[in-house]
C-alpha cells in the first residue's frame, strides 16, 4: 500500500485462513506489451551515497508526470483486434464479478474497476500529480530514498516523522483534495465487498507510482488516529497499470508472507481484524497493463496504486 513503518524486527508467522470464493464468474483481461520507456528505470529509487533528503526534489509545481506526452515520431504498436475487443468488453463492466475473502476483514475484488474507471483515475492523478502538492520522491532520512513516487490527497503523510499534516514539511505545499469520483468508487467497493466492515468517507488517499523496478518492504499502516485503528476502519487499495506481487503476513517475516497477484482494476480491502497486517510490494510485472489503458492515457510503464483511509 503506502509507505509505512521501518522497523526490522522479525516475528513468527501465523498461518492465514485459506481464501474462500464468495462468488465467481470468469472475467477476461487483456495484457499486452509496450515499448520500454528509456526513462522508466531512472524513475526507480536506489540507495545512494551522500546527503539526500526529500527537500532535494523539484518545486511542487513541476511534479513527476505519470503520463508524459508522446514523443514526435514515436511508433505505438496496436494490439490484435481480438485483444482490443476483449478489453472493450471489460470496459463495459462497471463492477467486479469476483469477490474473494482472503481472511477475516480482508477482501479481494477481482477486476472491480472497469477500463473507463481506470482511465479516469489515471487522468485525474496525472492532472493533480504535476501540480502543487503533486508527485515527488519520498525518503526516510538523509541517505535513503524510497522505490516509488508519492502524492498525498486530503492530508499529507510524512515518511520521516510518520505523521499526518495539512502541508508538506519540505516545501509547504498543501495536498490536493480527494476527487469526488474517487469517493464514489470507494463507497461502492465497500458496499460490494460484503466484508461487514465499517463504512468510511476517506479523508486521506496516498497515491504511489512504482516503476517496473519499484518495490516496498513489509510494513503496517498504523499512523492514522487511535480511534481509526481501534475501530478497525478499513484501508481500500486500487491497483492500475502493470501487475504486482503483493505480500501480506501477520508478522514481518520475509520468508513466509502470503502472496497475491494484483492486476489492473483490482481492489483490495483490509480492516477489522486484518487492519494491522504487514504488507508490501515484492515486484512489478513489466508489460502487463491493459493495452487500451496505455493507448488512452500514455501511462508510464509501472503500477499506479491508490490507498484510501480515514484519519
Amino acid at each position: 500500500m503506502e509507505p509505512r513503518g521501518r522497523g526490522r524486527g522479525r516475528g513468527r508467522h501465523s498461518p492465514s485462513t485459506a481464501p474462500v470464493v464468495v462468488r465467481y464468474e470468469e472475467s477476461e483481461r487483456g495484457s499486452g506489451s509496450k515499448e520500454k520507456n528509456s526513462s522508466a528505470d531512472s524513475d526507480s529509487v536506489e540507495m545512494r551515497v551522500g546527503k539526500l533528503s526529500i527537500g532535494d526534489d523539484k518545486p511542487a509545481a513541476s511534479g513527476f508526470d505519470i503520463c508524459p506526452p508522446k514523443q514526435a515520431g514515436s511508433v505505438v504498436l496496436k494490439p490484435p483486434l481480438f485483444l482490443k475487443n476483449r478489453e472493450k468488453r471489460q470496459s463495459s463492466n462497471s463492477r467486479s464479478n469476483v469477490v474473494v475473502s482472503l481472511r477475516p476483514g480482508m477482501v479481494f475484488l477481482k477486476g472491480y474497476l472497469s477500463l473507463s474507471d481506470q482511465e479516469m483515475i489515471v487522468k485525474r492523478c496525472r492532472e493533480l500529480g504535476v501540480g502543487s502538492g503533486g508527485f515527488y520522491q519520498p525518503g526516510y532520512g538523509e541517505d535513503t530514498k524510497m522505490h516509488l513516487k508519492m502524492m498525498c490527497l486530503g492530508k499529507n503523510w510524512d515518511p520521516q516523522s510518520g505523521q499526518y499534516g495539512d502541508r508538506r514539511p519540505f516545501d509547504g505545499a498543501k495536498p490536493p483534495q480527494i476527487p469526488p469520483e474517487f469517493h464514489s468508487h470507494v463507497h461502492s467497493a465497500l458496499k460490494d465487498s460484503n466484508a461487514l466492515l465499517p463504512s468510511i468517507s476517506p479523508d486521506i488517499c496516498i497515491v504511489n507510482f512504482y516503476s517496473q523496478t519499484g518495490r516496498l518492504g513489509l510494513h503496517q499502516d498504523k499512523d492514522e488516529s487511535p480511534d481509526s485503528l481501534r475501530l478497525g476502519l478499513p484501508v481500500i487499495s486500487f491497483s492500475i497499470g502493470d501487475s504486482a506481487d503483493f505480500l501480506y503476513a501477520d508478522h514481518r517475516d520475509l520468508d513466509q508472507p502470503q502472496k497475491l497477484l494484483l492486476q489492473s482494476g483490482d481492489v483490495l480491502i483490509f480492516g477489522g481484524p486484518s487492519r494491522n497486517i504487514f504488507h508490501g510490494v515484492a515486484s512489478i510485472h513489466p508489460n502487463t497493463a491493459p493495452n487500451l489503458l496505455l493507448q488512452h492515457t500514455n501511462l508510464r510503464p509501472g503500477r499506479l496504486n491508490l490507498t484510501f483511509r480515514r484519519y
